[in-house]
């Protein structure tokens, strides 16, 4: 799993009905884009450091470097 900041990270839901969730990625701290991320939880607005598993996924977008 690699990702970039800015790119969002969904979960998907565990349950039947659970909603997925989701959150833009404010900082890689692993190596060539690796985990950890530090995510904001886009329900909650709240930050956390995450280790992704087999349940997520990366979304990716173009970023302007300039």
């Amino acid at each position: 799993m690699f990702a970039s900041v800015g790119d969002r990270l969904i979960i998907k839901g565990h349950k039947v009905h659970e909603p997925d969730r989701d959150g833009e990625i404010l900082e890689v701290r692993g190596q060539n884009g690796a985990p950890p991320y530090l995510v904001r939880w886009g329900d909650t607005g709240q930050e956390g450091l995450v280790y992704p598993g087999t349940d997520a996924e990366i979304e990716h977008f173009e970023h302007n470097d300039s």
